[in-house]
């Protein structure tokens, strides 16, 4: 499966202010809320529903991409933010305030350079973890190759 790079950082923009809201608010809400978004975003990406926001308000007024990228990076980078979301949530739920602040902090990071820099870390670490294994997976492909 290959996916329009745009949309998972158009993803990673609405994160960012729900996890800065969830930052600001200490709302564990918020942070079930985006779990739930990481979760369904982990088992395939099109299943989010920032990714149905995508596909039916932005990506039809946008030219079609020059490039797609393979699903797998952007799952295990949804995974990872679903581990730090989680984290965040037991910290909330424990009263261990700074680790859940620690926590939401370094997903909201994440997002953020995604959003600003074009840089998914977690994308950025399956691809090194593919290429440690021996099984690199090209980042990008142009469209029609």
């Amino acid at each position: 499966m290959l996916l329009d790079p745009r949309a998972p950082r158009f993803a990673a923009a609405v994160t960012t202010v729900v996890l800065a809201a969830a930052l600001i608010t200490g709302a564990v809400p918020v942070l079930l809320a985006q779990a739930a978004v990481f979760a369904l975003a982990a088992v395939n990406p099109s299943l989010g529903p920032y990714s149905l926001v995508w596909r039916v308000l932005v990506a039809p007024r946008l030219d079609p991409p020059s490039e797609l990228e393979p699903a797998a990076p952007v799952r295990f980078a949804q995974l990872v933010g679903l581990v730090f979301t989680l984290l965040a949530i037991v910290g909330q739920l424990t009263g261990a305030s700074v680790p859940a602040l620690a926590a939401t902090g370094a997903a909201l990071a994440a997002a953020f350079l995604n959003v600003a820099f074009d840089l998914c870390l977690g994308c950025e670490t399956y691809l090194a973890l593919r290429r440690v294994t021996g099984r690199p997976v090209t980042a990008r492909v142009p469209v029609g190759s």
